[in-house]
């Protein structure tokens, strides 16, 4: 039981740090990197940040572009506010766009979730606070976002989201972990 209980450890602590995962993490500028990883730790802290969220960023000097997909107004403007206050920081170009209010969109990304969560090849990223496949819906059609570990999980993950009904459209983001 012990032993169990330290491997879910490891696998959330693990999936945590994945979950913002860039393949350009290695940077000679080391200004740079800590300015980053402020920023990734400043988003994965945001209260209403899930799975069916989108959250990117690039930086660029002491400017931090914010790009990606939200469920909820308000966590897009917690995103840009959480990000001005970091030290560093001089500018915050937000492009994060709000999804639409729908309650089929709504029910759509729940029976996403099940179905590819669901997937026992798959279920091991819904380990931790950030699980590390999102799911996001825009008028019935479903991008997979984020980061997994074998191209197996990824294919999987897109045949399970294409398997929901009421799903018009699957387009699969997933990266490999580097």
């Amino acid at each position: 039981m012990k032993r169990t209980i330290n491997q879910l450890t490891i696998a959330m602590a693990l999936a945590t740090t994945l979950a913002f995962a860039t393949p350009n993490n290695i940077n000679p500028d080391p200004q740079k990197n800590t300015l980053e990883a402020k920023v990734r730790h400043e988003l994965l802290m945001l209260p209403y940040f899930g799975i069916f969220d989108n959250l990117q960023f690039h930086v660029d000097g002491a400017t931090v572009t914010l790009l990606g997909q939200v469920n909820r107004p308000v966590l897009r403007s917690d995103a840009v506010n959480v990000v001005k206050r970091i030290e560093g920081v001089s500018a915050v170009n937000d492009q994060i766009e709000v999804l639409p209010l729908s309650n089929f969109d709504d029910q759509l990304r729940v029976r996403v979730a099940r179905t590819v969560y669901g997937q026992s090849a798959l279920n091991r990223y819904a380990l931790g606070a950030h699980p590390t496949i999102h799911i996001i819906v825009k008028n019935g059609n479903v991008t997979l976002e984020g980061v997994v570990s074998r191209q197996m999980d990824s294919t999987i993950a897109n045949l399970q989201a294409n398997t929901v009904p009421g799903v018009f459209t699957v387009t699969n983001n997933l990266h490999l972990e580097k």
